[in-house]
């Protein structure tokens, strides 16, 4: 029987970023507003240790870097900086040159930690590494052919192509290579020479919708993007200036997705509108959606950290049913509450997937806004992974 997610309520607004510190004994997340909380795991929950205070506008992402323990966080404030933990157990901030006259929208580091790429309402991305002799975090930017913003990015296990998800609806793959820095990449299927601001593969959004996020395979071979069509596509390279071996194109019943993470080269999760996280399984040759992770078998209630929200009561074929049936009724009745007989007042009892009081049958009641993993297996396959939404919910699940 399938175990029910470990649920928190963190806040009573949105969580707009959140990061876990290598050890997943510390959390660091944003509440809608300019300031970074840090709490520390205990017995009960989340205890907060610390609050980052230098932005001054909304922060929209955050990274926590597993094997150098800083993070970075970016804001509309145009901003970023790295934070360093300091043997007093404050932390202290760095200074970044971003050089950037939009708000900055999401930021991630390499998998080397040598080096970080924010994206921006600029249509540019910075990608920053450290200057010793000024000790400040400089950057170099990706801009053609950016033309518009900048929502997601992910980094390739080579360190040196960047994925990027923008507004134009359009997915990028860009060398990031920074002489001096980067070594030499090995030939791949992106690409051999690869100078910086290389585009090695610009991909079109199904039905022209906003491209949400994007994320590499665990091997790099393979690229999935989510767009506001609510469609996930995944693209298999074939070579330098060669068309793609495959683009898998998935078009769902449902909401779009906003986030989306590799558990295996074979398997992804994706969440966003739809209030719930979903599998799906395949390859070259197609992908298929497996089922919701909000498992209608898993134990009624839930651990002792969560609000009471009310369990699932379907997996696939309730996809169309929660949030999406919500909006449906508002959109062609012109109406926000189902009007029952009987004088009920306009409860929402009446809307298929949600409880008598107009509640969710979803663990979170608001927008996932980001999934990452949380947890690996032996074989380096992902155990558990982590949802934050609009709705000031933490959950992790298991896959």
């Amino acid at each position: 029987m399938s175990v029910a997610p470990e649920v928190h309520q963190l806040s009573i607004g949105p969580l707009t970023a959140a990061a876990f510190s290598p050890d997943r004994s510390q959390l660091a997340t944003c509440a809608n507003n300019n300031d970074v909380l840090i709490y520390n795991k205990t017995q009960d929950g989340w205890d907060l240790s610390a609050t980052l205070s230098e932005h001054d506008k909304l922060i929209t992402a955050i990274s926590w870097a597993p094997r150098t323990n800083r993070i970075v966080t970016c804001s509309q404030d145009r901003n970023a900086y790295v934070w360093t933990r300091e043997p007093s157990g404050e932390w202290k901030p760095a200074l970044v040159l971003l050089r950037i006259n939009r708000a900055a929208t999401c930021v991630k580091w390499s998998p080397n930690e040598d080096k970080f790429a924010v994206g921006s309402g600029a249509r540019t991305i910075a990608v920053c590494s450290f200057d010793e002799e000024n000790n400040w975090w400089v950057s170099k930017h990706l801009k053609k052919p950016l033309r518009s913003t900048v929502l997601s990015i992910d980094w390739h296990p080579n360190n040196v192509l960047i994925a990027a998800g923008s507004a134009d609806a359009k997915a990028r793959v860009f060398s990031a290579f920074i002489k001096g820095i980067d070594a030499k990449p090995q030939p791949s299927a992106w690409g051999e020479k690869l100078p910086f601001n290389t585009v090695c593969g610009e991909f079109n959004s199904p039905n022209g919708g906003w491209v949400h996020d994007v994320a590499f395979s665990p091997s790099g071979d393979a690229l999935a993007f989510a767009s506001h069509d609510a469609s996930i596509t995944v693209v298999y390279p074939a070579g330098p200036g060669e068309p793609p071996a495959a683009i898998q194109t998935i078009r769902s019943i449902s909401l779009p997705y906003v986030s989306l993470s590799f558990l295996t080269e074979t398997s992804l999760v994706a969440a966003g509108h739809d209030c719930q996280p979903v599998l799906f399984q395949g390859g070259a040759d197609g992908w298929v959606m497996t089922k919701s992770l909000d498992d209608p078998n898993a134990t009624k209630s839930l651990t002792p950290q969560a609000t009471g929200a009310a369990r699932a009561e379907g997996s696939v074929g309730r996809l169309n049913t929660v949030a999406f049936n919500r909006f449906k009724q508002a959109d062609t009745r012109g109406q926000s509450s189902s009007s029952s007989s009987g004088g009920s007042g306009g409860g929402l009892s009446g809307a298929p997937g949600q409880t008598a009081t107009g509640e969710l049958k979803t663990v979170h009641q608001n927008t996932i806004t980001h999934v990452d993993a949380y947890e690996w297996k032996n074989d380096g396959a992902v155990g558990k992974i982590f949802t934050i939404g609009k709705d000031g919910r933490l959950a992790v699940w298991n896959v």
